[in-house]
């Protein structure tokens, strides 16, 4: 079914007085929900708070308290032991490039926070140190089968 004058009319109006999507595709038929919103947004019709979000989490929470982070050591690799020889270039929001490793030192929002900086590969998020870190292998299905039976 189209749009037609009469029916864009009633959008607007029901779109006013509040009713949800899916209660004005339901008054219209032969239209979705997200149709509805589709077209109040072509027609520039205002937004509207989200029924989904209630008055507490409406109001500005306070951030979460930082949680220590637990590094597992990984074992050394040629890779690895060359990047560790290279120290963290303490790259921030503004000064990183596509070409600077971006793993994350201590909290976003705090002063100290910035980002590893060290060159990587073309394509690459991070370093060679922190690419061991991030990426683990996933042993194939006949290692994982030798194991269960060794």
């Amino acid at each position: 079914m189209g749009w037609t004058d009469e029916r864009i009319t009633l959008l607007r109006t029901l779109w006013t007085e509040g009713l949800s999507a899916s209660q004005i595709a339901e008054r219209l038929g032969g239209v979705t929900r997200n149709a509805v919103i589709g077209k109040a947004h072509r027609l520039g019709l205002s937004g509207r708070p989200s029924p989904v979000k209630t008055e507490r989490t409406a109001a500005p929470a306070s951030p979460p308290s930082p949680r220590p982070i637990t590094v597992v050591p990984t074992p050394a690799t040629p890779a690895r032991a060359a990047a560790e020889a290279e120290p963290p270039v303490r790259a921030t929001l503004l000064t990183i490039t596509d070409r600077m490793c971006k793993w994350p030192h201590g909290h976003p929002g705090e002063r100290d926070f910035y980002f590893c900086g060290r060159r990587t590969n073309p394509g690459q998020s991070y370093c060679a140190e922190h690419t061991v870190r991030a990426y683990q292998t996933v042993p194939s299905r006949r290692e994982r089968g030798h194991a269960a039976q060794g």
